[in-house]
């Protein structure tokens, strides 16, 4: 990859000369830093970041609470009453066909939230298009609590995942552009956290509302969802601009400021005109691969093969049976369990995905993230399994407490391996020039799995459908074990790389399963100098 010629682009984009060389000397100097850095160094330098990080990411928690709240409202006896009729076991509730409409309606808005996304945040900025969201969420919530018939809750929830739609990419995207490599992993994988302390809260505000007869037990949850947006925008005024995205738009002057804003003051071995230079270089190197930052650039040459990996990897979220833990209530009281029996698991479902959650901290630095991914879905494929095996006993409070206990061990291991370690890797894989886009078109296709899961898993559980029950572990084992065996072809260890390190592992087409093993020189005479290590044994 010829350097020299990017001296051409930086003059075009920044509109004066610069001095390349000097660009490429502050780069290496910034690369050789973030190699060097440890967590904890990272931990002191950029604890701004880390703040501002954690509080844009934390609008994914809307998600995660109105994802669970649909999916429990299903087995609400005052919501069933309200917007369900008379089934054929006696009971009131939704037919699958408006379950399926309800779960998938909030993934359709998503997906033009997302494709939104893709356009209006590299055109505006990250900060603006957040804010414009968090606006329209606030409005959006007045849908859902006045909602008199199952039809305006249709409307409700496919305009409310518009914004949803944005806090999806805009959160991941934030935190990998505003850390350094050190933090990189932990701050992307705090969105999963964030997803299961919004599913946490759901559950337990559920969980004790569930006596309640009246309209106010399906109301006050819908209700509770404005304490979010107020505060989170105050913060996203406050904060700064993503530095990559100032110098994508050749601001370079703005972007050190706003990494000043990300960093300690007085540390004397931190240069922010280096670190600065770093992601000009980077950006450079990318723009000899690929010029233009459309959707379409996203199907072209080295990134067709980041683009697949990426939207593969979310898909595979989807297609390892974690819908089921969406509707656990309904999972666990089609199983067999009493209403506050299956509350209560579902309580401590999320529970447990917290503290999964937390540990996959501690294996994405000594394992990384393609063996947690890998692993991860392995072990899934296999709980799935032995789920399905269960359901084939005859019926009985034992299977039924056995089913709901494999759902629980599911949620730990899913929660500790494939459900953070996918917005690590999405976030690291595609190209800075591309990555809000690529990320969109990752999401979007986990979207439409999604909507898959809200047409089928109904379906699946419902008495007046398939009801498969237990059952289902067979057919999402098998989905689980299909993800597994592409991974491990498939996804690369971006752990320890930076940005330019990737573009370059992808450009020469190494082997995914030769990333972690590669050495990369980006400052070799005039190209990158790629060699593969050799191990014994």
């Amino acid at each position: 990859m010829d350097m020299k010629s990017s001296a051409q682009h930086v003059e075009d984009d920044l509109k004066v000369p610069v001095d390349m060389d000097n660009v490429i000397h502050d780069a290496r100097n910034a690369t050789e830093k973030e190699h060097n850095m440890s967590i904890w160094r990272g931990l002191k330098l950029y604890p701004k970041a880390v703040g501002w990080s954690i509080l844009i990411s934390s609008a994914i928690i809307m998600e995660g609470y109105d994802v669970v709240l649909m999916g429990s409202f299903f087995a609400y006896p005052a919501f069933n009453r309200k917007y369900g009729r008379l089934l054929s076991d006696g009971n009131y509730g939704l037919t699958a066909a408006w379950q399926s409409g309800l779960a998938n309606a909030m993934n359709c808005g998503q997906i033009l939230g997302l494709f939104l996304n893709g356009i209006v945040s590299e055109r505006f900025g990250y900060r603006k298009t957040m804010m414009g969201s968090l606006i329209a969420t606030t409005a959006f919530i007045f849908i859902l609590f006045f909602a008199q018939n199952v039809q305006t809750l249709l409307v409700g929830e496919i305009l409310m995942g518009i914004p949803l739609g944005v806090y999806q990419t805009l959160s991941v995207t934030y935190a990998s552009e505003v850390c350094p490599v050190a933090l990189r992993a932990y701050l992307t994988t705090y969105v999963n956290l964030c997803w299961v302390i919004g599913q946490l809260i759901a559950s337990g505000i559920l969980k004790g509302l569930s006596e309640r007869t009246d309209e106010w037990a399906y109301r006050i949850p819908f209700a509770i969802q404005w304490v979010w947006p107020i505060p989170i925008f105050i913060g996203v005024v406050l904060a700064p601009e993503s530095p990559w995205w100032l110098v994508r738009k050749g601001r370079t002057e703005d972007a050190v400021n706003a990494l000043l804003r990300l960093t300690s003051k007085g540390d004397a071995d931190f240069n922010a005109h280096e670190t600065v230079s770093m992601m000009v270089h980077t950006n450079e190197m990318e723009k000899e691969i690929v010029s233009g930052t459309s959707y379409w650039d996203c199907f072209k040459g080295y990134d067709l093969r980041r683009t697949e990996i990426s939207c593969l990897i979310w898909a595979g979220q989807n297609l390892c049976g974690s819908g089921l833990m969406a509707y656990s209530t309904v999972f666990y009281q089609r199983a067999g369990l009493a209403v506050s029996q299956s509350f209560n698991m579902s309580l401590a479902q999320y529970a447990i995905g917290f503290v999964g959650t937390l540990l996959s901290w501690v294996l994405l630095s000594y394992i990384g993230r393609r063996p947690l991914y890998v692993y991860g879905l392995a072990i899934l494929c296999s709980l799935l399994l032995i789920v399905g095996f269960i359901s084939i006993a005859p019926e009985s409070s034992a299977t039924s407490w056995a089913t709901g206990s494999m759902l629980l061990v599911y949620t730990f291991f899913y929660d500790s391996t494939v459900g953070p370690v996918c917005y690590s890797l999405v976030s690291e894989i595609p190209t800075t020039r591309l990555r809000i886009k690529t990320v969109v078109l990752a999401r979007n296709l986990y979207n439409c799995f999604s909507i898959v899961n809200g047409v089928i898993i109904p379906y699946m559980l419902n008495v007046d459908a398939w009801n498969w029950r237990g059952k289902a572990g067979f057919f999402w084992g098998g989905l689980a074990l299909c993800c597994c065996v592409w991974s491990y072809f498939r996804v690369p260890e971006p752990r320890g790389r930076t940005y330019a390190e990737m573009d370059a592992l992808f450009e020469r087409k190494v082997s995914a399963r030769k990333f972690a093993s590669t050495k990369v020189d980006l400052f070799h005479e005039d190209a990158a100098s790629i060699t593969q290590e050799r191990r014994s044994g």
